[in-house]
C-alpha cells in the first residue's frame, strides 16, 4: 500500500467517531484514488466497529494516535506523506466538558495546534487543512435570527469555548502563514453510529427499556438538526471546492425544541413497536449550567457559493434514524457495555505483532 501512487493522501482525525466514521464510509468508496488515514486515539466515543465495511479497502488505513502527541503525529504524517487533513477529532459532549474541562482544552486546543504546525511544515505540497467545528461557538440566539459566518463568537460552555479557540487558531494560521484552510461550523448532527450518550440514541434506548426519558429544564431549548450524511456531503464539497480561508455554516433547516423531538421519537417508537404511548416516560430534570436556549443556522452562503443544500427532510431522516437503531440494538448494547472497545485489540493485534 505504501508504494502505491495516490492523487491525494488525506488524514481524517477522529475517524472512528460518529461524524468521522460516517465521513469515511462516504469518502473511501467514492475516491479510490485517494488514501485515507484514519487518525484516532479511540476514546470512549471511538468505535472501529463502525468501519468494518471499509477496513480491508486498499485506500484506507487506521492509526491509533492521540493528536496531543506531536512526535507520533509527525511520524504518521511523514510515513503516509499526507497532503491534507480533515480535522474532526474533538472532545464534544457538553455535559462532560462541565465536569471535566481539562480534556477539552488539551484535545480541542493543543491537539489542533499540533495539527496546524504539521500542516504549516507541508505548505509547499499544497496542503489543505479542513477544520470541522460547531455552531455552539456562536453562543445562544433569542427567539428570532440565525447564525451566519459573520456572527460574533460567544461560547458558553467549556466545550464550545475550546472549539472556538481552535477556530481562531485555524484562522490565524491562514492570516499569518498563508496556510490553506477551510472551516465548517455545523448544527446538531443525527443519524447512524452516534454514541448512545447523545440525545436521540439515548431516548430510543431508554424508551425501548421503559426507562425515564430525561429532558433538561422545560424542554424548550431549540436546536437545528442536520442529518450526518448531509453533513458528510458538505464536508466533501468544502474540502474540494471551498475557498482558501473560507468559513461555511452547515445547517439542516430543522428547528425543533428538545421536548418536541423526544415526543416525535416516542410517537415513532410507539407506532413501530406497538406499545402504549411512550411519551409517558418523559421526565423533566434540572437544567445544566450554561444551557444555550436556541441554535439556528443560516446555510445560504454554502448553498449560494458551492450549491450545497440538505437532502433529508427531518421527518424522513428521523424516521430512518429511529429504524436504524431499532435494527442495530446489538451495536448499541455493545457500545453501552464497552465491548466495542475490544474490537481494536481483536482486529489489530496480529498486525501490531508483524510490524
Amino acid at each position: 500500500m505504501g508504494q502505491r501512487s495516490y492523487a491525494k493522501r488525506i488524514g481524517v482525525t477522529g475517524g472512528a467517531g460518529f461524524i468521522g466514521s460516517n465521513l469515511l464510509l462516504h469518502l473511501v468508496p467514492r475516491y479510490p484514488d485517494y488514501l485515507f488515514v484514519n487518525i484516532d486515539c479511540l476514546t470512549y466515543a471511538g468505535n472501529l466497529m463502525n468501519l468494518e465495511s471499509i477496513e480491508s479497502k486498499d485506500n484506507y488505513c487506521f492509526e491509533k494516535i492521540d493528536i496531543r502527541q506531536f512526535e507520533t503525529l509527525l511520524e504518521c504524517f511523514d510515513r503516509h506523506d499526507l497532503t491534507g487533513v480533515i480535522h474532526l477529532a474533538a472532545e464534544s459532549h457538553v455535559d462532560r466538558s462541565i465536569t471535566g474541562p481539562s480534556a477539552f482544552v488539551s484535545t480541542n486546543i493543543n491537539g489542533t495546534f499540533n495539527l496546524l504546525e504539521l500542516a504549516r511544515g507541508r505548505m509547499d505540497r499544497g496542503f489543505r487543512f479542513h477544520h470541522v467545528s460547531t455552531d455552539e461557538v456562536y453562543g445562544s440566539l433569542g427567539e428570532t435570527g440565525y447564525f451566519t459566518e459573520q456572527s460574533p463568537y460567544r461560547p458558553n460552555s467549556p466545550y464550545s469555548a475550546s472549539k472556538a479557540a481552535g477556530d481562531h487558531l485555524v484562522r490565524a494560521y491562514h492570516e499569518t502563514y498563508g496556510l490553506d484552510v477551510v472551516t465548517t461550523n455545523c448544527s446538531n448532527n443525527y443519524g447512524p453510529y452516534q454514541f448512545p450518550e447523545k440525545l436521540i440514541p439515548l431516548m430510543i434506548r431508554n424508551a425501548r427499556a421503559g426507562l425515564k426519558l430525561p429532558v433538561y429544564g422545560d424542554g424548550r431549548n431549540v436546536r437545528d438538526w442536520l442529518h450526518v450524511q448531509d453533513h458528510c456531503e458538505a464536508i466533501d464539497l468544502v474540502f474540494h471546492e471551498g475557498s482558501k480561508g473560507g468559513s461555511y455554516n452547515i445547517g439542516g433547516h430543522n428547528e425543533i425544541t428538545n421536548l418536541e423531538l423526544v415526543q416525535r421519537i416516542c410517537a415513532i417508537l410507539t407506532d413501530r413497536l406497538g406499545t402504549e404511548p411512550l411519551d409517558r416516560l418523559i421526565t423533566f430534570v434540572e437544567d445544566r449550567p450554561g444551557h444555550d436556549r436556541r441554535y439556528a443556522i443560516d446555510a445560504s452562503y454554502i448553498q449560494r457559493e458551492l450549491g450545497w443544500k440538505p437532502r433529508y427532510t427531518f421527518a424522513d431522516g428521523l424516521a430512518q434514524t429511529v429504524q436504524w437503531y431499532l435494527d442495530h440494538t446489538n451495536w448499541m448494547e455493545r457500545c453501552v457495555s464497552g465491548d466495542y472497545s475490544k474490537y481494536y485489540d481483536r482486529m489489530y493485534a496480529d498486525r501490531r505483532e508483524m510490524t
